[in-house]
Order: C-alpha cells, then structure tokens, then sequence
C-alpha cells in the first residue's frame, strides 16, 4: 500500500466514508493499477490452490477477492457520473477496457471455473444454506455466461470482443454528457413568457452558472427542457429546443454515436452466438423474471395496443384544443406537452406550474423519509459534519427501529456541469456480512434545476415521483440483509430491481402523505383537499403519450437486439421498428438510438428496458395488498415486503420472492387498471 494515495490507505474517516476531500485525479490509476495486481494474485491463489475445491476455498475465497478494486472502483465511478471532467474522462477511456480485460481473465481462467465446476456436480452432497445454493449456481451459471467453456481461439476472441464493447460504451456515455455541456440556450425574459417564476429563477441561475452572456438560459438537462416545452409560449423556441434534445448522440463530428451504436449491437450479438445463443436478447433475458422474449414482448404487446389507442384519442383532443386557439399547424411532438397541460387545466382546473409551489424539494425528502420510518422503522439524521463529495451533496445516518446504524445515505439533487443526466442509485460501499459485518454506503443522484439564493427547490409531479423511485431503490441497497457481497441489495435481475423503486412511488402521491408534507412554499399551507381530489383524478391523464413515449424504447431496445444481424444504419433500422409498431407521428420515443445510456452506455440494461414495465405490473399488484389491508403502512404487508424484497437481496429466485411477499403470483391485469388502459380499444 503507498500511504501517499488516500485510495489505497485504510480510511479512518467516520463510518468508512472515503476521504472525498484528499482524494484528487493523479491517485486513480495509480490505485487502480495496484487494485489489479492485488486482485490477480488473490484469483491466482485461489484457482491454484492445490487443496480440493470447498465452498470456503473457492466460493467465499471468490466473494471476499478485490477488496480495493470494489473500494476504488466505488470511488472513481461514482464521480465520474457526478462531478466529470476532462481528465476523468480520460482516465475513463484508459481504465475501461482494462478492466473489461481483467474480469474477462477472471471468467476465462480454466483452473478457478473448474473448481467452481466441481463444486456445482456435487451441489447436492454439499451442506449449503438456501443463500449458499444461489450463490453456487449463479456463480457457475455466471461463469458459463461469461465464456468459461469456450475453447481455442473463441476464448480470446470473446475476451478482445469484451475489451471492445468497454471501450465503446464509455465512449458513447462521453459524447452524450459531451453534447449534454455543450448545448446551452441563451434567452430573454420575454422568451420565457408562460413559465413560472420558479422555471425563471432557475433559468437564471443556469445563465449564471454557465457564464452566459444574458439573462436567461437553457440546458438539455431534462429539469430544463421539460417545463419549456410543457409551458414555453414560443412554439418556434420549444421546436428548437426540443429538436437539440432528441438529437443528442446523432451530430456529424466527435460526439457521433451513430456508428458506435452499430459497432456495439454487433459485438453484442457476436459474443451472444459464440455462447450458443441466437441472439442478444436470447442471452439477456435468460436469468430474468422474464425468462425468455416471448414473455417480455408478449408483455409489451398487451400494454402497446391499449397505449397508442389511447394516445391517439389524446391526440384529437390536443388538436382541437389548438385549432380551438386559432392554431395553423397540425400538433407535433414539439407541442404535444404544452397543450397537454393547457388540457389538463381545463379538465382538471390543475396548473402543474402553480402546483409546484407545494412541492418544495426539503418537504419532498422528509415525505420519502417518513414512509420509510412508517413502513421500515428508519431514522435518517442529518450529518453535515460527514464528509461529501460535493458541497450541494446532503450526507444522513440511517438508524433502525433500535437506533442501530444501517446506513449512510447520501442525497444528490441538483444538475451542474460534469453531471451525466437522468437520475440513479448507486453504492460507495455495498452490504455484506461475509468476512465481518459491512453496512452500506447508498447516493442518490438527480439532475433537479438547482433555485437562485434564498429561493426554494419546488418539483413537478414528475420530479416528485422520480425522487421517491431513487429512494426506493436507496432503500433497496440500505435494508439489505445478506451473507455474500454479489447478492446483496440491488444485485437482481433487472426486471425485478425496478420493482422496490416503483412500488415505493405510489406512497408519493397518496392523500396521507400530501397532507402532511405538501406545503405552499410562500404561505406554509397544506395543499388544499380539493386539489389533492383533482390531481388523483388526473393521474391516468396523458397515459396514452407516456406509455407510448416509453413502450417506443422498449420495442427499439428489444427488437435492435432480437435480430440476427446488427444493423448497418442504427437511424434507419430505428424508423422502420417505429413504422412497424405504428408509431404515432406527434410522439417521440423517450430514448433515441444515439442517447440512450440505458442500453449503449452499458449493458445493464440492454435487452432489458422492458423491465420497467415489468416491474410496474409487479408494482401495481403488489401495493394492491397494501389497499387489501386497509392501510398503506399495514405491519403485516410492510414485513413482508421488508423480508421478502428489500431486504433480501439476489437470496432466492425473483419469482418465489414476489410469491412470498403477495402470497400468489402477480396478477398482470392490474398494471392496465394503474394506466388507466384497461377500457381503451385498438
């Protein structure tokens, strides 16, 4: 170890936290270069152990192995997403086809897979917990995966194909958060005609932090976009606006990743057929809840048929509405938002603008803390004096219901240049009780429009339901309860990872929990009952555009990587998937090909956007029990989701864990019932 790399020192900081403030650029590659030479010789012993193969020697030898790569990995990766900068980056695209490099060695490393294989043929004479049976088979199952019995030149090839796909993931991460910072539109008041005084103030403060030379400015930041094309007046600047947003990832020059995408689906399906598959998506879905594409697109289909029909009734209402206004233009998808909510006034007498007033950011943080404390027993105390890695970076102790330490959360809400867009969960330090008890280190990170001084954060309703989903993954990863490191918190499949976020989005809007926390950031008054009446009434409003908007990716995620082959233009293989499907011509997909860091920024989520959907089926029919019980912070209900879901971990097969939280198999028709599709025809 160098005692001059706060990286590779142990860190005496409160709680384990890493010593943000000493850590600086010029210690990663130096950490990681010792990380991979430790974890190499820790691999190395333990496939050249010349004892016979136990759990012990190889498995929990297998689990306890890279310490200080995980330590340093947490580090680096975590700010890298936050707070990037050019030599971030840079060390980025150096690191990152290393590291592919080594675990492909790990995988590939016949002796270490041969111990693991002995074991799994005489799994059933071995005296193994239930949470030891899991580990041994998704560790063989792991290693089949990863290529463990390729022979010859396939096992090099799998490896270079490996290191490739590193490689042009992060590129394509780069030149999205590249087109991201690049982009900035700068305004006049009267430009903003229609926004509120909040949206104003925050454009103000973007002007400010982006040294523009005027008043006002725009970013392509979601929290930007969304309130200008929602209530923006200028139809030409929405147009405009709207056009840089969908086109991010798409320019000719450096940040193009048309043809990265391409390179990418064909190693993809390269790598997929070496192992035997006859797709991506094939190889994908095999350890989900799902199983196989069928299921998933089967899934699909029943959502998007109900979806478009009723996106297309949405339609001829926006289009009357506009024509009603002397409006000369068919609408499109630049205008789809603004007269929705302009609808949604006259429908529901709701103004998402003014409705934000209730929704201050500190108000919104307790709501979510006070559900976990109702449904879980949890504490969160505010530590300033922790150290973060940023100064807008909130830092709380997690206690549970015996005041025991849990957790560290860390809360980080406000976009600013470096930051990569969208909103996530993530670990410093996952949970583990292998080798001495290990409580985690949990962040939460959005991209909200950051108020002037002495101003207030105030949240749409969207904001407000993205805020409780990254909790409810927070707490996915602070409850958990587990023995051994990869199977702890949010390690799942990731059809069933969505479902603790997305379930714990319906306390978000329940009257209970607006009563009681949404406030009038001026007047300090509850939000009135009638509003809380008209905004569950409106909730299934402009579900035909949000399904649509949102079933488009899938189909486009789905169907790029069911094929046989790679498409040479990803642009054009994208239009004919929306032609196919009928995509409505006024609606955008939520994700184009070119920025869409879900499925091409890594592979997380490849093959895989589906899994939003499927969670929120599991996520309708599981708060159905809360309903059934007569109270949304039922004991009973609540321990089992706690036992059976939160805190559970990758312990026993998705499927049997919902059926031990709901006491059945999910029951899909709810999820129709919760979009408020259920009556709409093709």
């Amino acid at each position: 170890m160098d005692a001059s790399n706060p990286l590779l020192t142990e860190w005496r900081t409160p709680f384990g936290l890493p010593p943000f403030s000493a850590i600086g650029p010029d210690h990663y590659r130096q950490a990681f270069d010792v990380a991979f030479r430790e974890h190499e010789a820790e691999i190395a012993t333990i496939a050249d152990n010349p004892a016979p193969p136990t759990f012990e020697n190889t498995i929990d030898a297998l689990e306890l192995a890279g310490e200080t790569l995980t330590r340093v990995g947490g580090v680096f990766w975590n700010l890298a997403g936050t707070d990037s900068t050019e030599h971030l980056r840079a060390i980025e695209r150096d690191i990152s086809p290393v590291l592919a490099r080594h675990f492909a060695a790990i995988s590939l490393n016949e002796p270490l897979f041969l111990r693991v294989a002995a074991l799994y043929e005489n799994r059933d004479k071995l005296a193994l917990s239930g949470e030891q049976k899991r580990l041994l088979d998704l560790t063989y199952k792991n290693f089949l995966r990863s290529g463990a019995q390729l022979l010859g030149a396939d096992r090099a090839l799998f490896a270079e194909m490996a290191e490739q796909l590193a490689e042009l993931e992060m590129k394509f991460a780069q030149n999205v958060l590249a087109d991201e910072e690049s982009y900035v539109m700068a305004l006049e008041e009267a430009d903003l005609a229609g926004l509120s005084d909040a949206a104003k103030a925050s454009a103000a403060q973007t002007a400010k932090d982006r040294n523009v030379v005027g008043p006002f400015a725009l970013t392509l930041s979601r929290s930007s976009v969304e309130p200008f094309l929602s209530y923006g007046e200028r139809r030409d600047l929405r147009e405009e606006l709207f056009n840089a947003w969908i086109a991010r990832g798409a320019h000719d020059g450096e940040t193009d990743n048309r043809c990265i995408v391409s390179e990418i689906l064909e190693l993809r399906r390269r790598r997929a057929q070496l192992l035997g598959y006859k797709t991506y998506a094939d190889y994908k879905l095999e350890p989900t809840m799902a199983g196989a594409p069928a299921a998933a697109l089967d899934l699909l289909d029943k959502v998007w048929v109900p979806a478009r029909a009723q996106a297309g009734e949405e339609c001829v209402a926006l289009q009357k509405l506009a024509d009603g206004e002397g409006a000369n233009f068919r609408i499109a998808a630049h205008d789809w938002r603004f007269y929705a909510e302009e609808l949604r006034f006259r429908d529901y007498d709701l103004d998402q603008s003014a409705l934000s007033a209730f929704f201050q950011l500190e108000n919104m943080i307790a709501a979510a803390f006070y559900c976990a404390e109702r449904l879980f027993g949890l504490r969160f105390v505010a530590r300033p004096d922790l150290p973060a890695y940023h100064p807008d970076v909130r830092v709380f102790e997690v206690l549970d219901r015996d005041d025991r330490h849990l957790a560290i959360f860390l809360g980080d809400y406000y976009a600013r240049t470096g930051k990569r867009s969208g909103a996530w969960m993530s670990n410093f330090r996952g949970q583990r009780k292998l080798g001495g008890e290990m409580r985690p280190i949990v962040v939460n990170v959005m991209n909200f429009s950051k108020p002037s001084p002495n101003s207030p954060a105030l949240l749409s309703l969207s904001e407000v339901t993205t805020l409780f989903h990254e909790f409810g993954h927070a707490l996915h990863g602070m409850l958990s309860d587990v023995v051994y490191p990869s199977m702890s918190g949010t390690a799942t499949p990731t059809d069933f990872v969505e479902l603790p976020s997305q379930l714990f989005e319906h306390w978000a809007l329940r009257p209970e929990i607006l009563q009681k926390f949404a406030r009038h950031h001026e007047t300090g008054a509850s939000i009135p009952q009638d509003i809380i009446d008209r905004v569950i009434a409106a909730r299934t409003f402009n579900q035909g555009f949000a399904t649509v908007e949102y079933c488009a990716s899938v189909y486009v995620d789905f169907l790029l990587h069911f094929r046989p082959d790679a498409p040479h233009d990803v642009v054009c293989a994208e239009k004919e998937i929306l032609g196919d499907i009928g995509m409505p011509p006024e609606i955008v997909m939520r994700h184009r090909s070119p920025h869409f860091s879900h499925i091409f920024a890594g592979e997380g989520y490849a093959a895989g956007y589906y899994s939003y959907l499927w969670s929120e089926a599991l996520d309708a029919d599981g708060f159905a029990a809360f309903e059934e019980a007569g109270d949304i912070f039922d004991p009973a209900v609540a321990k089992r989701l706690h036992d059976f879901v939160y805190s559970a971990g990758n312990q026993r097969d998705p499927n049997e864990a919902y059926r031990l939280f709901r006491g059945r198999k999910p029951e899909f028709d709810a999820l129709l019932r919760k979009k408020g599709l259920a009556h709409a025809q093709a």
